[in-house]
């Protein structure tokens, strides 16, 4: 069997989605399942035992440059793949379903009008299945593999999930936290000051990860002010893999290291703002989150937003302590 994912952004939400790839291959242990991504993320996927064939196209390069040149020859090259058994779209974007379409397959699986927020990408799949939008989005994902492959995911599977990603582990005897400062927008980030109180508050050590320059700034005051926090460097995905894989516990936004950790059973606490946790986390033992009091639209994000700023340190402080003490 011959299965392609089309999931081509973002990093997170990438991370999350490769929880049907275990299934799949626990039920086909000989089928194919190649994923198609957008080129800046393709380094995301790797490391996954499960995946045959990474296929990167350069969305966000075509869009930046608007080059005609290169959108023909990314849909020349989906339409030379193989002929698929399957064609899954896991993003539900017009964007994804037009990549999906452009490959060649019977069987064009995703969501209906009713599930998705741009509708019209329904139009493109040949087989469509309801699953609220608003509902947690690995639930969603699984449904969709149940429904089309009946592989039968409960969350009794997803709680009792392999690490997505087989790493050369190195130990270390040290309590080691990671703090997560950015995120893909500013509402989604918690205030220095609070990881500042919680950084005081834990005996460990603490590395403050960064990505843009705002973010690094971030990670230099924190560590100017303790002794135990340290600054990464600009991480690469393969060594925010390899970090990630070595820490006690990972602290942050809802974002692509947060849910990383989730995806290589790491212990994590994702905070939630602006963004809907009961949505975009599946919780765990050792996976856990913590929202503010805003009722949030799934389907309206309110970027101006702010409330993750409202949950208490200390409530991280006392999860981070049970985590640390499992």
């Amino acid at each position: 069997m011959k299965i392609a994912i089309v999931r081509l952004s973002a990093l997170g939400d990438i991370f999350q989605s490769m929880i049907v790839l275990q299934f799949i291959k626990k039920k086909f242990p000989n089928s194919q399942v190649d994923w198609i991504v957008d080129e800046s993320f393709q380094d995301a996927l790797k490391d996954n035992p499960h995946i045959s064939k990474i296929i990167p196209i350069p969305i966000k390069k075509i869009k930046k440059t608007k080059s005609l040149r290169g959108l023909f020859q990314a849909i020349k090259e989906l339409r030379q793949l193989t002929l698929y058994d399957y064609v899954f779209d896991l993003q539900g974007l017009i964007k994804s379903s037009i990549v999906a379409r452009l490959i060649t397959s019977q069987n064009r699986i995703g969501f209906d009008k009713n599930s998705i927020r741009e509708k019209f990408a329904s139009f493109f799949y040949t087989k469509k299945f309801f699953f609220p939008y608003h509902e947690n989005v690995i639930r969603r994902n699984c449904y969709l593999l149940n429904q089309a492959l009946g592989l039968n995911i409960d969350d009794d599977d997803i709680l009792k999930k392999e690490s997505f990603f087989k790493l050369d582990k190195t130990f270390t005897k040290e309590t080691l936290v990671i703090l997560v400062l950015g995120a893909s927008f500013e509402s989604k980030i918690y205030p220095l000051n609070n990881y500042l109180k919680i950084a005081k508050a834990i005996d460990a050590n603490f590395i403050a990860i960064w990505k843009s320059a705002s973010e690094k700034v971030m990670a230099q005051k924190l560590a100017n002010k303790l002794k135990n926090v340290s600054v990464s460097g600009n991480l690469s995905i393969k060594e925010l893999k390899q970090l990630i894989s070595t820490a006690s516990l990972v602290i942050g936004g809802d974002t692509g290291p947060t849910h990383l950790a989730w995806a290589l059973n790491i212990p994590s606490i994702t905070l939630f703002g602006s963004t809907p946790g009961y949505r975009n986390m599946f919780e765990t033992k050792i996976n856990l989150r913590l929202e503010s009091s805003s009722k949030i639209d799934p389907y309206k994000i309110d970027k101006t937003d702010f409330s993750i700023a409202e949950i208490d340190p200390k409530k991280i402080i006392d999860l981070a302590s049970r985590l640390l003490n499992v």
